[in-house]
C-alpha cells in the first residue's frame, strides 16, 4: 500500500509554469506505475500523464503533450508534473494516483492509490 500527498499547485497567470509534486509513503513506489489526472468543476476526472515504474516510459493525453512532463525521482519516492504555458482551462484540481499493476493507462479506474488532489488555478 502506497499513501500519496500532492503539493505545488497554486494561482498563476496564464503563460506561467508551475511544478507539481506527489510525495509517496512506503518502500513500493519504485514498483508501482503512477500517474497524474485532473477534475474542473462540473466535469468528469481527466487523464493527463502516466509513467511506468522506471520513468522509461511515459504517455501523455494528446492535448497536454509539448506543455506537461511527468517524471518520477524513486530515490526520493516522488512524482513530478512540470506544467508550461499554463492556460485558463488547466484550471482543475490536480490527482497523482498509484497503479500497482503498471499497466501504464490513462484510465482512472486502473489506479489504485489516490492523493488528495492539490488545485491549480490559471487566471487569463
Amino acid at each position: 500500500q502506497v499513501q500519496l500527498v500532492e503539493s505545488g499547485g497554486g494561482l498563476v497567470q496564464a503563460g506561467g509554469s508551475l511544478r507539481l509534486s506527489c510525495a509517496a509513503s512506503g518502500r513500493t513506489f519504485s514498483s508501482y506505475g503512477m500517474g497524474w489526472f485532473r477534475q474542473a468543476p462540473g466535469k468528469e476526472r481527466e487523464f493527463v500523464a502516466t509513467i511506468n515504474w522506471s520513468g522509461g516510459n511515459t504517455y501523455y493525453a494528446d492535448s497536454l503533450k509539448g506543455r506537461f512532463t511527468i517524471s518520477r525521482d524513486n530515490a526520493k519516492n516522488t512524482l513530478y508534473l512540470q506544467m508550461n504555458s499554463l492556460k485558463p482551462e488547466d484550471t482543475a484540481v490536480y490527482y497523482c494516483a498509484a497503479d500497482p499493476k503498471n499497466l501504464h493507462s490513462n484510465w482512472y479506474a486502473e489506479y489504485d492509490y489516490w492523493g488528495q488532489g492539490t488545485q491549480v488555478t490559471v487566471s487569463s
